[in-house]
């Protein structure tokens, strides 16, 4: 007696949605978590069949070739996958499949909106952050980058992305290209996306500042970082009704020895303003993953100290918080101008332009 096999078994049935890429793309995993066996996956796979193998273990469920979100999708569900040694609970419907996986690298810096990567359509390389422990390689169009220590991946609609400083250091790792680096970086300063210091901490971390392509690109990067920094602070004394200071000035003793110069400075009240845009350019790195607290520095803290004997009140701000919270530092340089009338007067200095 013969027993009839289909060719092409009946899969059960999917919650198929064509406008949402993660019904488009799964892994094996889901799959089975799905009702679909490896048997009929591998039928649905067979040349002229509706599905196709996009990557290890990673299965696009229609013929034509992927859009760029489906190669993003497959790339994080390829770098995702737990190892093969990991005992795991079988995966649920409602289950990402990315794992600690993230992207990084110019496709990150695409879903941030860069402008001088174009669009992840255009993409022919992706770029996943994946820990260092894990044993994956690169194929067709991913390209596995490790980590000792991850860094928090930021939500990017339904992708985890890699911050905009991370993303830019392993762009910068990928190319020779001067112009390209320095576009990178003006591009995240001038557009917001991230503030020098951050930038070029996470660059001297991934030891890259001593790179050709890069020395250059950082101090344009920090020229740049400087004027919006600059306009910020126009705005917030404009915006908040502050008096307006004397703007860019040097400060200087009677006979003549110098003070330093200083962002904004209100004489009449003897308040100081001075942007805090340094970049630890030449110091020696952190470690990724832990938060530490800025150097002290000698000359600035020094030029501080000496201010403030003569009677001068010196307000710090960062650019980060002149960006995020203009109203708050406002307010903290509007206290700083009220409490001058409650002080000893300052001593006499000379203001000339810087």
């Amino acid at each position: 007696m013969t027993q009839n096999t289909p060719l092409s078994p009946r899969l059960p049935r999917l919650p198929l949605h064509p406008e949402d890429v993660a019904h488009r793309v799964l892994s094996a995993a889901q799959l089975r978590a799905r009702g679909v066996s490896a048997a009929q996956t591998s039928a649905q796979c067979l040349p002229g069949g509706p599905w196709q193998h996009l990557l290890p273990g990673v299965y696009l469920l229609h013929p034509g070739p992927p859009t760029g979100r489906e190669r993003l999708h497959g790339a994080l569900l390829y770098a995702g996958r737990p190892p093969a040694s990991a005992r795991r609970a079988p995966a649920g419907p409602a289950d990402t499949g990315y794992g600690e996986s993230m992207v990084t690298g110019v496709a990150a810096l695409a879903l941030h909106g860069f402008a001088a990567v174009g669009d992840v359509e255009a993409l022919h390389r992706i770029d996943v952050l994946v820990p260092r422990t894990r044993r994956l390689r690169s194929t067709r169009f991913v390209e596995v980058l490790r980590a000792a220590s991850m860094p928090r991946a930021v939500r990017v609609g339904e992708l985890p992305v890699a911050p905009v400083e991370r993303a830019l250091a392993d762009a910068v790792a990928g190319t020779v290209d001067a112009a390209c680096v320095r576009r990178l970086l003006t591009e995240a300063v001038r557009d917001g996306h991230g503030e020098p210091a951050a930038v070029v901490r996470e660059l001297s971390e991934a030891k890259l500042l001593g790179r050709p392509a890069v020395v250059g690109a950082v101090d344009s990067l920090l020229a740049e970082g400087r004027a919006v920094a600059e306009a910020r602070l126009y705005a917030m004394v404009r915006e908040h009704g502050l008096p307006e200071p004397l703007w860019n000035v040097e400060l200087r003793q009677p006979g003549g020895l110098p003070l330093g110069g200083v962002d904004a400075f209100w004489p009449d009240q003897a308040v100081a303003v001075e942007l805090d845009a340094r970049a630890p350019r030449y110091g020696a790195p952190g470690r990724r993953g832990r938060t530490e607290e800025p150097p002290r520095w000698s000359a600035p803290a020094a030029k501080r100290e000496h201010l403030e004997r003569l009677g001068i009140t010196v307000v710090r701000l960062s650019p980060r918080k002149l960006r995020e919270a203009a109203d708050q530092q406002a307010t903290v340089v509007r206290t700083a101008l009220m409490a001058a009338a409650d002080q000893e007067p300052a001593a006499y200095v000379m203001v000339l332009p810087r």
